[in-house]
């Protein structure tokens, strides 16, 4: 029967955390509970469906009590009245059925929307913090599978449950009145499958956690395949995705098996246990009848009623399964829901309103984990319009650091940056990362045409302000060779271009909305050096009056500032322009030398266009 049905009590309920079915039954209720006129709808014609699956019990019993009254070839005009009556409680009971399950499952659609929109919301505010240490293929299963689960149980566990409920608290009610004692056997069976359904409830959310779990893991392999079917395919090592995949499907299969035998032993215990309590019904009521104490009709009456119960009890496992589903999915989809970033706006934020530029660290120091190494140490430095700043260093000497935390994608730790002499933890985040427009190692490119990436930051841009973007990036001849120019889809990731072609691209698209600073981190490494020249000369002058930082590994992108930093291990050890770095004979002056023809033939190609040759 697999593993979890080795588990004891205490161990079951050690892996359960019981205190989440409340939390989540009362959220779930909550989200609901936002449509209220369809709920009241939905809840009254639930109502009235239990009002008429209860009628046809009585009816049935009287008209077996008026048959015995009347010889075998006389049928009453009443018997036609109770066929009637009969023929209407049950068409009704069907209406009603109908009207409940459609504002059930509208609702189920509303609260699944709302809980998508609030999911993505989510996602777009959470910070680079929390993107950082949780897989993009876990989200994906959380606000797809979790929130389904959520949705089928709004839709319909919800119904069957509170049907189940009306049915048996009125008819319990309606049944002791009539007669004690078949009544208490009628529903003997009822502490029982309460008892079944809450253990077996507790199985399956275990399971269903679990499930939920590996789920994860196979949409993460999916996405890391498909995100990395080249390296994949370069490698040769579709087999051993392969086998990975396997064996992770293999576990979800196991676990999807363990769910559907803990749900048909379920069913098939609460089956028998219904069949004997109609048994000892049957039985104790046959005696009666034979004594006289009750009439045919009143038996029937009551095995009826176990009958219209029959088909609730079998789905007390599905709503009690869809339950499971529901608090385990629940648990995992409010989790994502209930946190906050940790970049968030002030209470006091103020937007900055026309922004020039002047750029200021001071001492700031910064670490991705709390007690963990510093990544930059009491960095100060600035810059304003007109001004550019070049960053050198070795690979994880915190230069991308310095872009992260200017866009407040992360908090400082120490020190202070600050924007037009505001502390840029007072600025609204929009307002700030309006005012500053970067390009990143890792470009992105949306799937989608060529003017909406550039565009993407203001689209509202004219095709004129796109065509100039995309002039000063030197990329506007290549894509007015496109089959549809500007219309022409990249593709995923922009796969369809080369690296040079989407880091231009990139540049286009920071340019478009007109930020006051730009950066630049190492924005130009897959652009050749004879490209990087005219791309730099027609940036300075599209930029001539922003604040530029410019991030590089190559010295001709920025030996041209009229600052350079020289990083080591978060901190400045180095700092001048470059003829004066030169002249410290340091860092900088080594890997001049190392660069240094590429670096000298800039210098002359510099050197010759001022002189006009």
């Amino acid at each position: 029967m697999g593993r979890v049905f080795r588990l004891g009590d205490e161990q079951l309920l050690d892996a359960i955390d019981l205190k989440a079915l409340p939390h989540v039954i009362r959220r779930i209720l909550s989200l609901t509970w936002r449509y209220r006129p369809r709920l009241g709808l939905a809840l009254a014609a639930a109502i009235a469906a239990t009002v008429f699956a209860l009628a046809i019990p009585k009816l049935l019993g009287i008209a077996i009590d008026r048959v015995h009254l009347f010889s075998e070839h006389a049928i009453p005009a009443s018997l036609w009245s109770l066929a009637g009556l009969l023929l209407a409680a049950s068409a009704l009971r069907g209406v009603a059925t109908m009207i409940a399950g459609y504002q059930s499952e509208v609702i189920a659609q509303r609260v699944a929307c709302d809980l998508r929109l609030a999911f993505f919301e989510k996602m777009q505010r959470l910070g680079y913090d929390f993107h950082d240490r949780v897989h993009s293929g876990d989200l994906i299963t959380r606000g797809m599978l979790d929130l389904e689960g959520v949705r089928t149980f709004v839709e319909t566990g919800l119904q069957r449950i509170v049907s189940l409920l009306l049915l048996l608290f009125m008819g319990a009610s309606l049944m002791f009145a009539t007669d004690p004692l078949l009544a208490a056997l009628s529903l003997s069976f009822v502490p029982f499958v309460m008892w079944r359904a809450a253990r077996t409830g507790l199985f399956l959310r275990l399971t269903w956690t679990r499930l939920q779990q590996k789920m994860s893991v196979l949409t993460r392999t999916i996405e890391e395949n498909l995100q990395g079917t080249r390296v994949v395919r370069a490698f040769a090592a579709q087999n051993f995705e392969l086998a990975k995949f396997d064996e992770a499907a293999d576990v979800a299969l196991k676990l999807s098996n363990d769910r559907i035998l803990i749900r048909t032993a379920s069913i098939t215990t609460l089956t028998f246990a219904f069949y004997t309590s109609m048994a000892l019904v049957l039985l104790v009521g046959g005696h009666l009848v034979m004594r006289g104490a009750i009439s045919v009709g009143r038996l029937t009456e009551f095995l009826s009623f176990m009958t219209v119960l029959q088909t609730p009890v079998r789905q007390i496992t599905i709503a009690v399964n869809t339950s499971a589903r529901a608090v385990s999915s629940g648990s995992r989809l409010f989790e994502m829901l209930d946190l906050e970033p940790h970049v968030k706006e002030a209470p006091h934020a103020i937007a900055l309103q026309y922004p020039q530029g002047w750029l200021r660290f001071e001492n700031v120091s910064f670490s991705y984990r709390k007690g963990g190494p510093e990544i930059l140490s009491n960095v100060s430095f600035e810059v304003g319009p007109g001004r550019t700043l070049g960053i050198l260093g070795h690979h994880g000497a915190g230069k991308s650091t310095i872009v992260h935390l200017i866009a407040r994608f992360y908090d400082v730790t120490g020190g202070r940056i600050t924007l037009d002499g505001h502390d840029i933890r007072d600025l609204t985040l929009p307002s700030l990362r309006s005012a500053v427009g970067s390009v990143q190692q890792d470009v992105f490119l949306f799937d989608s045409s060529v003017a909406e990436n550039v565009a993407y930051a203001d689209p509202e841009a004219v095709q004129d302000r796109i065509v100039e973007a995309t002039t000063t990036a030197h990329i506007h001849e290549y894509v007015q060779s496109l089959p549809e120019t500007y219309h022409t889809a990249v593709g995923e990731r922009g796969v369809g271009l080369s690296g040079g072609q989407r880091q231009r691209l990139s540049i286009a698209r920071s340019i478009v909305p007109g930020p006051a600073v730009l950066l630049l981190d190492d924005a130009t490494s897959a652009i050749d050096t004879a490209t990087e020249h005219r791309l730099r000369r027609a940036l300075a002058q599209a930029t001539a009056t922003k604040a530029k930082i410019i991030i590089a590994h190559r010295l001709s992108a920025l030996m041209h500032a009229d600052e350079i930093l020289v990083l080591d291990k978060g901190r400045v050890v180095e700092r001048g322009n470059h003829a004066f770095l030169l002249a410290q004979d340091g860092p900088y002056a080594r890997l001049y030398a190392l660069q240094g023809r590429d670096a000298a033939a800039v210098v002359q190609g510099q050197q010759l266009e001022k002189s006009g040759t």
